[in-house]
């Protein structure tokens, strides 16, 4: 990425840096009495919050930070700017902090532009701490929120300010952002020399792992003892997430396949698997042949290339079996293009021609299934994970979902797995 957007240079947050200098003792006493009864009222208010701020150690860093930040494991703040806020916006701030280590915000950057990524993280965060009412919505100083960035995962507000880059004010949107993020990138310190800059506090990479891993033992017992309901939802993905990991989608697809058939194998029906060599196989027995459904969102954001790719893949997946049945077809508020595949056409695959390009309508496929009585023994929806409606009949069949594009979905059932095509 360029390091201009929009014809602007990358910079940080210098409007309070007038408050960067000595500290005064006074000041930051009444400053640390202030933080401490900010986490205590967390403790009291909101457990998740404050039992995981307590793990973070405070650190006057009244000589090179103006407002507040995090490295996972210190809580840096400015004194003078702690004394600004009021006492219940405090708890927002350390709120703010907390959340930004929860959600690994320094670790999922990846690629992206750090200005835009660090503006969306705040969006993100603001708006969990809103709704969930954690201490006082900061006014007392500019801070970022936007009703439409409500629940969404830092990514997807990134993708929205990306698309709109040229028409925001990049100038505006980074004197609302209430902390230095730590991210080891120059749109922190923007290039400058300095005492500040010298004295800013630097972790490696094997620290930052050790305190992100730390972290997530620290998330699982702070949501254990909090209060139901009081948890963000995306706090409950990351914690789905590290209790039950996401399996590889190739993984999860060969291992649904398999465990919907039985292991029951005769001699009087032998295996084409063995017809290249001087063998003769036991086969699956009739009726025991797989027999899956795969749906294809080509609501819009899915490009035939991807679902050309994932049917290959599926076709190179189902040769491990002796017998089986393939049933594509597309969607998006309609079905369309319906095809059965077997071992005789089942080259013919790559042939397949996706349909479709309205919405994401999930119901249409459980509708088309039951009109037809067909009740498969694993049905496959490759999707974007955005549907305009309900998800579809959770009782009505085993359901994979293989969804692109959503870095954070939360299909209500079935088991799911990231799509990439790596």
């Amino acid at each position: 990425m360029s390091d201009v957007i929009g014809g602007k240079k990358k910079k940080r947050n210098k409007k309070f840096d007038n408050l960067i200098g000595p500290t005064d003792p006074k000041v930051d006493h009444a400053a640390r009495e202030r933080l401490v009864t900010a986490r205590i009222g967390l403790l009291l208010r909101h457990s998740f919050f404050g039992n995981l701020a307590t793990r973070l150690t405070l650190v006057n860093a009244d000589e090179w930070c103006g407002t507040a930040a995090t490295d996972g494991k210190k809580f840096y703040y400015n004194s003078r700017f702690i004394m600004m806020l009021k006492p219940k916006e405090v708890e927002f701030l350390v709120g703010h902090e907390v959340l930004h280590v929860v959600y690994d915000h320094m670790g999922r950057r990846g690629t992206r532009d750090p200005q835009i990524w660090n503006i969306a993280d705040d969006y993100a965060v603001n708006a969990d701490l809103k709704r969930h009412k954690v201490g006082d919505f900061i006014t007392t100083v500019p801070c970022l929120y936007e009703t439409k960035y409500d629940g969404k995962a830092a990514e997807e507000i990134y993708d929205d300010l990306m698309k709109n880059v040229q028409k925001i004010s990049l100038d505006d949107l980074i004197d609302k952002m209430l902390d230095d993020h730590m991210d080891g990138d120059g749109d922190s310190d923007d290039g400058e020399e300095g005492e500040g800059k010298s004295k800013r506090p630097k972790m490696s990479d094997e620290e930052r792992e050790q305190a992100r891993q730390e972290m997530k033992q620290a998330i699982l017992q702070a949501a254990q003892s909090a209060e139901a309901g009081s948890l963000p939802k995306g706090v409950e993905r990351l914690i789905k997430d590290v209790t039950n990991p996401v399996m590889p989608w190739r993984e999860l697809i060969q291992t649904n396949l398999t465990s919907a058939i039985r292991t029951d194998y005769s001699w009087m029906r032998p295996s084409r698997r063995g017809w290249h060599m001087d063998a003769v196989m036991p086969g699956m027995t009739p009726g025991e042949e797989i027999d899956v459904v795969v749906a294809l969102d080509m609501s819009g954001s899915i490009g035939d290339h991807q679902a050309k790719a994932f049917l290959s893949e599926i076709a190179g997946m189902m040769e491990a079996f002796d017998g089986y049945k393939v049933h594509v077809f597309c969607f998006d508020t309609d079905i369309y293009n319906c095809k059965d595949f077997t071992s005789e056409n089942l080259d013919t695959i790559d042939e397949y021609e996706p349909q479709g390009g309205g919405g994401t309508d999930f119901g249409v496929i459980f509708d088309y299934l039951k009109e037809a009585g067909n009740v498969p023994k694993r049905l496959i929806v490759f999707t974007d994970g955005y549907p305009c409606g309900t998800w579809g009949d959770p009782d009505y069949c085993d359901t994979t979902w293989i969804i692109h594009g959503d870095k954070n979905p939360n299909p209500p059932f079935g088991t799911y797995a990231i799509y990439d095509d790596k």
